[in-house]
């Protein structure tokens, strides 16, 4: 049996064994959804490190370095500084005021379903997109394992073990795969930097050399960085920046995120969770780094994007996505691969180049334990705010036992968990970072502006927050399909539209709240602070 092999099955059945393990303390509804928040801040901060550093970091952003240097990177700073946010303005008041979902936030103020409903469509929405990318990272992992196996086939066969930890084991399972997850990531990723760099003599600036000569400009030391300015069309460092706030923005809106908060015993926790787990993922993409320009210089020319050098092919490409796939087959008889469409094999070429089939098979095994985590988080997110939102709240109008609850949860999960599947069997192929990263600009758009706003703004209406989050979430969306990623004749010049969404999101919010009363909504805002800055009346 191959290492590979072993390595993988040595892990699921860890993940069954912690499923079982879980499964007594997942009847009620505090057991199932926030591990009857006796998460410590350590732990919890090692298992929001391990719901961030998905499979679109460890693959997608890896690869995206090795082709578009600096460009790519930018995926690892945007998600890195987005903790500032969550650290500073979220955490800690979120925690003392929700108990399961964003909804619960948003909702202390508002009264009415349409704030619940419209929260609860955003967090599914965004949930479903990551779910999808993470999907997409199941196929490519398994077909590096199995060669010839069909992306579906693995795609299927991964998501059914997610789905079963999700329902059997709830969070608290979840939990503990996280951290079981991000020990076998720093492990890997600590691996590779090091061969990464022994390949060079240990020598930081022998690498970033060899990284600049693989583009023919001017400077070499400065070629790889610089070269990102050709890699985004007519609009330039317009669409870096919109990428920037999504990402910073998109993640202190992100459900799976926010939901950890909520699994530790007080606000002060939750604090210390997310600057644990800041710690821990500053310094993953340290090594992000090293290992994104060792797979440019040592697999780069090779396999994941042949000719390099020439920049005005490459450039062509990436300046008009839509006819990607008409020109592959003429440019593969010309030694070019298009970028986007194989760089999320980085690291698995990487590593079986270097370190042979022992580090392969550890480092594939780490790449599906990231994929697996990251879905069951999502998963049950989801989960969460379908049962607690939409159908304790809406449907059922506050009369259904916990029991049942949690069974409409368990449904729930299978659901939203088999629509991500079927949608990532037709996304096989596209990078994962990107389908990630609109995502982020979901969550930016939508979540984002109604967060802040419910939490540190009085004048903030009902009528304000419904029309802010309905616009977000709807421009949002018609910008990315009318963009350069998902049109084959784009009307849109931008792949994120973040620059325009986010403060179009709060103008909106703040234009109809000051052109509306609701007195209701202020009387609650002076509660609201004290609960959010004492615990006093926070969920236990």
């Amino acid at each position: 049996m191959s290492p590979t092999i072993v390595f993988v099955l040595f892990f699921l059945a860890l993940v069954f064994v912690i499923a079982a393990a879980a499964s007594a303390s997942t009847k009620d509804l505090r057991g199932y959804f926030a591990a009857h928040r006796r998460i410590s801040g350590f732990q919890n901060g090692l298992a929001i490190a391990g719901d961030y550093l998905s499979a679109a970091s460890f693959l997608g952003a890896t690869g995206l370095i090795a082709i578009f240097g600096f460009d790519g990177f930018y995926y690892a700073i945007g998600w890195l500084m987005a903790y500032l946010c969550l650290l500073l303005l979220l955490a800690e008041p979120i925690r003392n005021i929700g108990h399961f979902t964003i909804a619960d936030v948003v909702g202390f103020r508002m009264h009415g379903d349409a704030v619940r409903i419209i929260s609860s469509v955003s967090s599914l929405i965004i949930i479903v997109l990551y779910l999808v990318a993470q999907m997409v990272g199941i196929g490519i992992i398994v077909r590096s394992l199995i060669p010839g196996l069909q992306p579906a086939v693995a795609i299927v066969s991964v998501g059914a073990i997610m789905l079963a930890l999700v329902v059997f084991g709830g969070m608290l399972a979840t939990t503990w795969v996280q951290i079981v997850k991000v020990a076998m990531l720093f492990l890997s990723s600590l691996i590779l930097a090091w061969l990464v760099l022994a390949h060079f003599g240990f020598s930081p600036w022998a690498l970033i050399q060899a990284a600049g000569t693989l583009h023919a400009l001017p400077h070499a030391v400065t070629n790889l960085f610089a070269a990102g300015s050709y890699f985004h069309g007519p609009v330039g460092a317009w669409d870096r920046l919109s990428l920037g706030i999504g990402l910073v923005l998109g993640a202190a809106g992100l459900p799976h995120l926010l939901l950890r908060l909520y699994t530790v015993p007080t606000g002060r926790d939750a604090r210390i969770s997310v600057a644990w787990g800041m710690i821990c993922v500053s310094i993953f993409y340290v090594l992000l780094l090293i290992i994104g320009l060792g797979a440019a210089t040592i697999v780069g020319g090779n396999l994941i994007g042949a000719h390099l050098s020439d920049t005005d092919a490459i450039r062509y490409i990436v300046a008009h996505p839509q006819h990607a796939q008409m020109l592959n087959a003429q440019l593969s008889s010309l030694g070019y691969i298009v970028p986007h469409r194989d760089a999320n094999y980085a690291v698995p070429i990487l590593a079986s180049l270097l370190g042979g089939r022992l580090v392969f098979a550890f480092v594939a095994a780490t790449a599906l334990a990231t994929v697996l985590s990251v879905t069951a988080g999502l998963t049950i997110s989801g989960a969460s705010s379908f049962a607690l939102d939409l159908w304790h709240l809406i449907c059922r109008r506050n009369d259904c036992s916990e029991r049942e609850r949690v069974t409409v949860g368990r449904i729930a999960a299978l659901l939203i968990g088999s629509i991500a599947i079927a949608v990532a069997v037709n996304f096989h192929g596209h990078n994962i970072a990107v389908i990630v990263g609109l995502a982020f600009s979901v969550a930016a758009s939508a979540n984002f502006p109604a967060l802040v706003l419910s939490l540190y703004w009085r004048r903030l209406t009902r009528a304000g927050l419904i029309v802010g989050m309905s616009l977000g979430l709807l421009t949002c969306f018609t910008l990315v399909l009318a963009g350069p990623d998902f049109s084959k004749t784009p009307l849109f010049p931008l792949v994120n539209p973040g620059i325009i969404s986010v403060p179009l999101a709060f103008l909106a919010t703040i234009v109809v709240s000051l052109f509306t009363k609701d007195d209701e909504t202020d009387k609650k805002f002076d509660r609201l602070a004290v609960q959010a800055s004492t615990g006093i009346g926070a969920a236990e």
